[in-house]
């Protein structure tokens, strides 16, 4: 593991080799100032537990050491959040946003969300974490494994249109056949939980297994809680020894295994931290530089270990190709993936 005193100086050279052109008042960019991380979920979910985990970290590695605060935009599945960041908030260098994937997909997928922004031309600071997506029932629950709720009617729990919760519950119904009464309109993953605490819904789908890891640490532990499926660009490890088995073994066909990868691949940007278009060049650069030294550092590993959360992180630059790739899909597949993750 770096030492901390080292990993100061790789910070450093990060952002004097990223910020050449940047003016000569660099290094006290955002010296006075104050920068928001704009969360598009509720508080207590995954994406707000990932922006505070950031929020606490994030300055020490910015010209001026600025302070970090959490504003939350729930709504239609982080697209709220990610139209304002985009319309409305200022292009200063001090606005940036956690969405989840299904805003940056949302407008590929779904011809009818009428989005009001671009998710081509967001500058993409880099993602916290690119894990897998899972299927999960708590130990209450009648559901215990996929096939079974290929073969009985199940009811699973999601948030409103966009939420991955959603999405991932119709994909799984119409590429896969599971047999699943979606019951969305619940305001966030904390609350779908609850719910199937309560017996309400038997399954939520589309939850990122660093979520459930952070939200449900006991049932990890003991491992009581039940993990259907797992959804990834690759496998994860841990899944794998727990016995997960991966969505593709269910998925027949060669359109529901392309819709299915497709929608996967927005988790190579499971967390991911972006800007809007018109922000100053500097200030883009200077915030990649501290994500990528942020995500790597000893202090912020420690924070995540503390509470449960996997960093994982991609770059910036990677996570902007991926979403240009996407954006580039043949028309067929994307129609048929749109079709897919809709009632």
């Amino acid at each position: 593991m770096i030492s901390m005193p080292l990993w100061r100086c790789l910070a450093t050279a990060t952002l004097v080799a990223t910020g050449l052109n940047a003016p000569a008042h660099a290094q006290d960019f955002y010296a006075g100032k104050s920068v928001s991380i704009i969360v598009g979920s509720d508080v207590g979910g995954g994406y707000d537990t990932y922006a505070r985990l950031y929020s606490r970290h994030l300055g020490e590695f910015l010209p001026g050491r600025p302070n970090v605060v959490v504003q939350n935009m729930p709504g239609a599945g982080s697209a709220r959040a990610a139209g304002f960041l985009y319309n409305s908030a200022a292009k200063d260098g001090t606005n940036l946003a956690l969405l989840q994937p299904g805003a940056i997909a949302g407008p590929l997928l779904d011809k009818g969300m009428k989005a009001n922004y671009d998710a081509t031309k967001f500058a993409y600071l880099g993602s916290a974490d690119s894990g897998n997506r899972v299927c999960i029932s708590l130990p209450n629950s009648r559901i215990k494994t996929y096939k079974q709720a290929q073969a009985e009617k199940t009811i699973a729990g999601a948030a409103g249109n966009g939420a991955s919760s959603r999405d991932y519950a119709f994909l799984h119904k119409n590429t896969s056949g599971a047999k699943f009464e979606v019951v969305s309109g619940y305001k966030g993953m904390a609350d779908i939980l609850l719910a199937m605490e309560r017996s309400e819904v038997d399954v939520v789908c589309g939850l990122d297994w660093s979520s459930a890891k952070a939200q449900r640490p006991a049932l990890i532990r003991d491992k009581s809680l039940n993990v259907l499926v797992q959804m990834g660009v690759d496998n994860n490890a841990e899944l794998d020894a727990w016995g997960v088995p991966n969505i593709m073994s269910f998925t027949q066909g060669e359109d529901n295994q392309a819709i299915v990868t497709l929608v996967v691949a927005q988790q190579a940007f499971g967390r991911p931290f972006l800007m809007a278009p018109g922000n100053p060049d500097a200030a883009v650069k200077l915030m990649r530089a501290a994500f990528d030294a942020a995500s790597r550092s000893e202090k912020l590993l420690a924070d995540a270990e503390r509470i449960g959360l996997d960093i994982t992180p991609a770059n910036g630059e990677k996570v902007q190709d991926v979403v240009q790739k996407m954006y580039k899909t043949t028309d067929r597949i994307v129609e048929l993936s749109s079709k897919a993750i809709r009632e």
